[in-house]
Parts: C-alpha cells; sequence; structure tokens
C-alpha cells in the first residue's frame, strides 16, 4: 500500500509504501475494548469513611428496668442515638440502621474496589494496528466530523519534526489543507448539566494528531495549538487514535514514524 508523501509547501516528492500494520482489518470491537481499559484504569477509585455513619453510641436495650431501655415502649429492635432526653426519658432517632430515615448507606462505594480490567497483550496490539488502518480511510474520518483536505490520507516530509515555532506549525498545517479542520477544534463550548461545576466547564472537540519518530522540537511547539494532539510513535495507543472509542481520527504521520513503524515491527 502507498500514499503520497508530502514535503511542507504541499508538493509531492514521491509515494511512500506502508507497513503490514496499515492494512489491518477494521475491528471497532476491539478497538472500543481496548479504549475502555484504558479508561478504566485513569479512573480514581472513590469511597466513603468506613465508619460513616457508625460514629455515634446507639446501643438501646430491650431488657426490663435497664436503663436507656426501650422495654415496653411498644418500639422496634433497632439502633438508636438519642435525640434528647428528660432525666430518666430519651427521645431516639432510628438514625443508625440502613433503612431507617437518616441512616447509614447499606452498600456504599469501597475505596479498594480496583476499577481497572485487563486485556491480552496481542488483543491491544491488534486494536492499536486496526485503529491505525482506520485513519487512512478516508470515509470513517469524514464521518467522525473532521474536515479533510483533498489529498489527504498522506505523509508529511520529516523536516516537519524540526519546526521549533508554534506560529511557523500553523502555518505548515495551514499550507497542507488543514485550515477548515483547525477552525473546528479550536471551537470551545461550555459544557451542558452539572460538570461545569465539577472542573470540567468547557469542552473541546478532538482535532488532528501528529505521529512523530521521536523526542523532537515539534513536541513542544505544537502542544498549544487547540485541539492536536502530538506523540511519539511508540507512545501510540487506542485512546489517542480512536477517541471516545469511536475510530477514524484525521491523523498525519511523519516520514520518520512510519520508518520506525516499519524497521521495529512496532504493534506486532
Amino acid at each position: 500500500m502507498k500514499i503520497p508523501l508530502f514535503g511542507l509547501d504541499k508538493k509531492k516528492s514521491g509515494d511512500k509504501e506502508l507497513p503490514g500494520q496499515f492494512q489491518e482489518e477494521y475491528r471497532p470491537d476491539l478497538i472500543r475494548r481496548a479504549v475502555h481499559v484504558l479508561q478504566t484504569a485513569a479512573r480514581q477509585p472513590y469511597g466513603s469513611h468506613p465508619d460513616a455513619g457508625k460514629r455515634h453510641s446507639s446501643r438501646l436495650s430491650k431488657r426490663r428496668k435497664n436503663y436507656r431501655g426501650c422495654y415496653g415502649l411498644g418500639i422496634s429492635r433497632v439502633n438508636r442515638k438519642i435525640h434528647t432526653r428528660r432525666g430518666t426519658r430519651f427521645f431516639w432517632v432510628a438514625a443508625f440502621s440502613p433503612q431507617t430515615v437518616g441512616g447509614r448507606r447499606a452498600h456504599p462505594p469501597k475505596s479498594q474496589k480496583v476499577w481497572d480490567i485487563k486485556i491480552n497483550k496481542k488483543e491491544n496490539q491488534k486494536a492499536i494496528r486496526s485503529a491505525m488502518a482506520a485513519t487512512l480511510q478516508r470515509e470513517l474520518v469524514a464521518h467522525r466530523g473532521h474536515y479533510l483536505p483533498a489529498e489527504y490520507p498522506f505523509i508529511i516530509d520529516s523536516k516537519f519534526e524540526k519546526l521549533d515555532k508554534t506560529k511557523d506549525v500553523e502555518a505548515a498545517l495551514l499550507q497542507l489543507g488543514l485550515d477548515k479542520e483547525l477552525e473546528r477544534s479550536a471551537v470551545k463550548k461550555v459544557r451542558a448539566g452539572i460538570g461545569k461545576r465539577r472542573g470540567r466547564k468547557y469542552q473541546r472537540k478532538k482535532g488532528l494528531l501528529i505521529v512523530v519518530g521521536e523526542d523532537c522540537p515539534l513536541l513542544r511547539s505544537a502542544q498549544n495549538i487547540p485541539g492536536i494532539d502530538i506523540v511519539p510513535v511508540k507512545g501510540l495507543d487506542a485512546e489517542l487514535l480512536a477517541p471516545g472509542s469511536l475510530p477514524g481520527r484525521v491523523t498525519l504521520w511523519t516520514e520518520k514514524a512510519v520508518d520506525i513503524i516499519t524497521k521495529e515491527n512496532l504493534f506486532t
């Protein structure tokens, strides 16, 4: 499988042979599972205090002539805490047992619960290969809502990795015909619902993914462009290639990244 290789000025300099990883079968079920595994691993455990609702004395005796007892008062044998008292007369509230008004939760969330799930290594690698192949299918990428240049898919020259200024990176992306995609990912909206009171006030669409060969100046110069993610090829995972488990993210592969995939036989 060959796709065109472009320079920074969008002039075609030849065709690039892609490795077999880009010819994997499209498996949205595996991609969804691999993304779910990453999301569960990032989830923070939470739970109530083990003694929540049990930090007060609530012993109630049903024995005859017992101080603080309820013998002969015609009330159920439920643990109760003292609300008010007058001499030896007590007014209790059953705010201790789970089934009572104001009682503790019967089965609260436990902080020791393990949220992350496992996935087989070969299954995860196959999901990544399938997500990589999906980035080259123009119909899938357009269906995800991205605005694509007419020449997509293509590979960018490795000189792109040496750009060390954000304005130069933006100029190169505009030259490649990704201006509408940059405008789309730059829109910031206020989230609907209660989430905007929990540190998630704004939402922004996922935009372009740039995959580079290794550590380079582009990793720092492109990180402030809204909606863009940039990652070394060895740091790829299913969630970057398919955010929200929806395959077909618009992806810009550098020539060096493709060479590393071929040389080191990554994700196989």
